[in-house]
């Protein structure tokens, strides 16, 4: 097939903004890369959107659930679809790129064949080449960057933010940043981000007072078109994480005051409103349905990749709902074309990021190695070796979560295990060495303390019963957008349709009911209370470490989930 001069330039144009240079195979490699990545400019309003890149600054692998429950009106619809589901309700064929990309299917055949994704110096290029062919377009990073990696926690963020700088990140809206503490915060806001990126959050207050943190929305003005960006940070952040790290401010969802500053912008002139949220997707999906006058809701907090908006009907018209994964795997482009002052008609495509089909930017790679350099040898410890798929995702429990678990029940010598619901985390195909890399892409948190208790059996339900709540709750509003608590140990059966406090039963130990009255020793990590940090029990990742170097080798494990009840024929759940 012969190349065209459109088709060569453009793929000559999409390599050079990576520095890469011709070779005998370019022009075939190239050409279907260009295919893939053609997204051609619409309207006249341009946006970019990351979010939850968890601190992922190389290509990674991440497998997407198998389990992602809609519970009551959710049931079947966007986000709780899962595998084939999913493939079907977005129109992708099965055994492709974006199959693989978006669902679980096939996903150590598929990774082994598509490669990894992701990886800053891959999304820089991809990003200088849309904004390129846009004039104006603005990149949202919609929080939950500065944390997820060893680098990213050694560095108390810095790494992060100096790789968002050079990314030309143009506005942002926070959630796990806030674990750095508002002293770090403000300094990165007020020094490295100040006359460069906007933090953004309406929903953030001094405790005190009631004022505004954070500027709550920033105004640009796009080819002739002013467009307003709000900023709505994670509104649970002192309950899902330690208060402590944000004594003096105050979160919440606060939404009459979102449609007081819809309001104020569009007084100003603003044609274009758009809200760059942490707040997950059902959250987002009540709020487009309550508040009027927003365009489109960039969100993100629960690692959802969403490749067609949920148009959402409200007071006002209709607000475009999506959500763009996590660990830099997908960029949303988003266009509008505004006409006679206001919006006629929009284009949106969420691009997966193949590593391997996007040449690396050269100026974004020294910076990655820069940042590395001094922890190369830490990072690249082997730990131990893993015989089978290791993964985070998923409702109940994902196999790197199990072998967490069972490293604390065996080296604190406890009878049941906990750990945290926590969406992020990368993946590891069979064969490969856990890495110290490895171990803190899935723990590295500034409160990273274990803990041993001796709990009652109905403390343990009363624990199981409120995650279950905040999964599970019918109300998005009370949920908190985390996965379930994950329980090594212990067996349990789940009814997540019911009420609170009436969700868990027939908890099991060796076989035997969990009594009420009775003390179990529990092991756990991430307490988010003061007396926990202040005890200072052992960081998770040297517990974990040491259970690693003791095994050697990580087989195949059997991952520990409660019975599901009521959940027949969900399409937000697949066996495997």
């Amino acid at each position: 097939m012969s190349l065209s001069r459109r088709d060569f330039l453009q793929a000559l144009a999409f390599a050079s903004a990576g520095g890469m240079s011709l070779q005998s195979n370019f022009a075939g490699a190239q050409v279907a890369a260009q295919k893939f990545y053609d997204v051609p400019k619409f309207g006249n309003v341009h946006l970019l959107h990351f979010t939850d890149c968890h601190a992922q600054l190389l290509p990674i692998y991440f497998r997407e659930p198998n389990v992602n429950l809609g519970i009551g009106s959710q049931e079947g619809k966007t986000p709780h679809l899962v595998g084939e589901y999913f493939l079907k309700a977005n129109g992708i064929a099965p055994g492709t790129r974006d199959a693989h990309a978006f669902t679980y299917l096939d996903f150590v055949a598929a990774a082994q064949n598509y490669g990894k994704m992701g990886g800053f110096a891959h999304m820089a290029t991809l990003i200088k080449q849309l904004k390129a062919g846009r004039p104006g377009a603005q990149l949202l990073d919609g929080g939950d960057t500065w944390q997820g990696s060893g680098t990213a926690l050694w560095t108390n963020g810095q790494d992060m933010v100096d790789a968002a700088l050079a990314l030309g990140v143009d506005v942002m809206t926070p959630h796990w940043e806030m674990t750095l503490g508002e002293k770090r915060v403000m300094e990165i806001v007020n020094g490295d981000f100040k006359g460069k990126v906007s933090f953004i959050a309406q929903n953030i207050k001094t405790s005190d007072f009631g004022d505004m943190v954070f500027n709550p929305y920033v105004m640009k003005n796009m080819n002739g078109v002013q467009v307003a960006i709000i900023g709505q940070a994670f509104p649970y952040t002192p309950i899902a994480n330690p208060r402590y790290f944000t004594p003096d401010w105050t979160f919440g969802i606060q939404e009459e005051n979102l449609q007081k500053t819809i309001d104020e912008v569009k007084a100003k002139g603003a044609k274009v409103v758009v809200l760059l949220s942490h707040n997950g997707m059902d959250v987002d999906l009540k709020m487009a349905s309550r508040v009027s006058g927003l365009h489109a809701i960039l969100g993100g907090h629960t690692h959802d990749g969403v490749p067609v908006p949920v148009q959402v009907k409200n007071r006002g018209g209709m607000t475009l709902v999506t959500n763009a994964g996590s660990n830099g795997k997908f960029l949303g482009v988003l266009d509008f074309d505004v006409k006679g002052g206001k919006p006629v008609d929009f284009r949106y495509k969420l691009l997966p990021v193949f590593s391997n089909m996007i040449p690396a930017d050269p100026t974004m790679s020294k910076l990655i190695a820069k940042v590395r350099t001094p922890f190369e040898a830490k990072l690249g410890e082997k730990l131990a070796t893993t015989d089978g798929l290791l993964y985070r995702r998923g409702n109940f429990n994902g196999s790197f979560d199990q072998l967490i678990l069972d490293g604390l029940m065996t080296q604190k010598d406890a009878e049941i295990a906990f750990s945290p619901g926590f969406r992020w985390g990368t993946s590891l195909l069979p064969g490969q060495a856990i890495t110290r890399e490895n171990l803190m892409d899935q723990t590295a948190i500034t409160y990273p303390y274990t803990t041993v208790t001796n709990m009652s059996g109905e403390t343990i339900k009363t624990i199981l019963e409120d995650v279950a709540d905040n999964l599970f709750n019918p109300d998005p509003y009370y949920q908190q957008g985390g996965d379930m608590v994950r329980v090594g140990g212990m067996q349990y059966t789940i009814d997540p349709a019911q009420t609170a406090g009436n969700r868990i039963s027939d908890m099991c130990l060796n076989g035997k009911s969990i009594e009420a009255g009775k003390t179990y020793k529990v092991a756990g990590w991430a307490p988010v209370s003061e007396d926990a940090k202040n005890a200072g029990g052992e960081a998770i990742w040297d517990v974990i470490e040491r259970h690693l170097k003791d095994v050697k080798v990580v087989k195949a494990v059997k991952l520990n989930e409660p019975v599901i009840k009521g959940v027949a024929n969900n399409p937000g759940m697949a066996p495997i």
